[in-house]
């Protein structure tokens, strides 16, 4: 096996880990304090306590998790830091006292640390031959963070919070083991290097300023969001969560997409032009008449943030050359830090301040961060105009479903490598035929309407009530259900919004298949 083959498929096990452990991260952060309120009567303070426990424990350890990525093999440092997470969710699903769920908080911390520094830094072997792996990260990334949501906001009410917890467990124990499963890295684990973390820190200096900045300028716009749509709106949790569903969607859906225009036009007019998009979103928030409306223009924030994310992974990347676990440790805490600034400032300024100018604020600080970011990258010295990516993997979210071949042809000297449209899967199929992706759509479709119409004879069919019911009620959750209706009205639910996001999908790269074969038959 040839040591492309084998960065390719830690790659792979690498977005799989995330995708299924970002899910129950990004959904326990949005349930815990909804749960230390009702099983552990909380006051607000003491939840805030909760939730700084895990974020300060992380911040410390991000750093420390950067050298262990760089000094051992980091499937293993990865592999440990989803245990942790998978404990942390045991924790809460079994604590009945406070001091056990500071504890859960704490040990959820340092397996997050070292998770995902090790998960960036195992990605980022492969970013000198393909310059589109931290969009396909943020895809599998944000992939789990949207189905996390709507499966388990659905399951919610019938498996309780105790359940939730049990089944975020069970994904990062399946995390682990894919990522025990990684091939071991090629070349030799840590090898001695020049400098240090404070070397690393210095030389990342400008950047970390600036990913801060961002940082601080995203966790303010999104507490200002949620804040207003629950005390200015009245919605409920599951109503906000689908409010913010879509730009998750849109974040998985255009990460890789939005990563040619980086190719085309440079990494500093990109992040300017996101800063800018961003800008004009938190603006647009202060006089937004509905949820709906905030909805879609959460979706422009989304985009904004799908291709400046993986332009400041790569750039640290590159910038931290063969210390790039530390690269990506001190990287993750500027986050976390810039967080916590956001986070503070954008509560004083909700409760000090009225709707409109905490958002003019908020917009005020992403209008620095279009100067202030790229300026940024051009100090650092890395490559303005990255290469394309790899024609076979460059689709958003590709990278934790295609499954590997085996085939090391591409690898090899003299075995040039499949021509686009031309790649054969495991069972000796042409690969993402146009004909045989509408065809698989349409099984998809017949199965959901069979299934849908049997549910409507019991009066519990999503879709039917979509007809018949007030739109905004059904939308929104509205419809009283309990106990195995419930479950199954709201599996119906998730499955409508899967084969919708698969329609899209399919239309997509069946007009992608048809640019590449027109590309090669012209």
């Amino acid at each position: 096996m040839t040591a492309g083959v084998v960065r390719r498929r830690r790659e792979r096990q690498a977005l799989w880990a995330a995708t299924l452990t970002n899910g129950p991260n990004e959904l326990i952060d949005f349930v815990l304090p909804l749960w230390a309120g009702a099983a552990l009567g909380l006051s607000a303070t003491e939840v805030g306590v909760l939730t700084a426990v895990e974020m300060a424990v992380s911040v410390l350890v991000r750093p420390v998790a950067g050298v262990l990525a760089d000094r051992y093999e980091r499937r293993y440092v990865a592999a440990l830091g989803a245990l942790l997470y998978a404990v942390s969710c045991a924790g809460y699903a079994v604590a009945g006292e406070v001091a056990m769920a500071y504890g859960a908080a704490a040990v959820g911390g340092a397996g997050g640390a070292l998770l995902w520094v090790s998960v960036r830094a195992m990605v980022s072997e492969r970013l000198d031959e393909d310059s589109g792996v931290f969009p396909r990260l943020l895809s599998a990334e944000e992939t789990g963070s949207w189905v996390a949501f709507v499966a388990g906001l659905t399951l919610l009410g019938v498996i309780g919070f105790g359940g939730l917890f049990w089944l975020c467990a069970a994904a990062c124990l399946l995390a682990a083991g894919l990522l025990l499963a990684a091939p071991k890295r090629p070349g030799r684990v840590g090898a001695p290097v020049a400098g240090g973390l404070g070397a690393v820190g210095r030389r990342l200096r400008p950047m970390l300023f600036a990913v801060a900045m961002t940082m601080a300028a995203e966790a303010a716009v999104s507490l200002l969001l949620l804040l207003h749509l629950q005390r200015g709106f009245g919605l409920e949790v599951v109503q906000i969560a689908y409010v913010f569903l879509p730009g998750a969607i849109a974040m998985s859906v255009a990460a890789g997409y939005l990563h040619r225009y980086v190719v085309r036009f440079g990494r500093s007019r990109v992040l300017t032009a996101a800063s800018l998009a961003s800008c004009a979103f938190a603006v647009s928030l202060a006089w937004a008449p509905s949820p709906y409306v905030i909805a879609g223009l959460w979706v422009l924030s989304g985009l904004a943030w799908a291709a400046v994310i993986p332009v400041q992974q790569a750039v640290i990347a590159e910038a931290s050359g063969d210390q790039v676990g530390r690269g990506m440790g001190v990287y993750e805490s500027a986050c976390l830090v810039g967080a916590l600034v956001g986070s503070l400032v954008a509560g004083a300024l909700y409760d000090g301040a009225n709707w409109a100018v905490a958002c003019l604020v908020a917009a005020g600080l992403i209008l620095a961060g279009a100067v202030v970011v790229p300026r940024a990258v051009r100090r650092l010295g890395v490559t303005e105009f990255p290469p394309p990516a790899e024609n076979n993997d460059d689709e958003p979210a590709s990278g934790p479903v295609e499954q590997d071949t085996g085939d090391t042809s591409a690898d090899e000297p003299g075995v040039a490598k499949d021509e686009p449209g031309t790649a054969v899967d495991e069972v000796g199929g042409a690969k993402d035929e146009p004909a045989k992706l509408w065809a698989d759509l349409a099984v998809h479709a017949v199965l959901f309407a069979a299934t849908q119409a049997g549910l409507a004879f019991y009066d519990l069919s999503w879709v039917r009530d979509l007809v018949t019911r007030d739109l905004g009620t059904v939308l929104l959750g509205q419809v009283p259900r309990d106990g195995v209706a419930a479950f199954v009205y709201g599996a119906g639910r998730f499955w409508a919004i899967v084969l919708l996001i698969d329609l899209v999908w399919t239309v997509y790269r069946a007009l992608r298949r048809r640019s590449t074969t027109d590309r090669g038959t012209g």
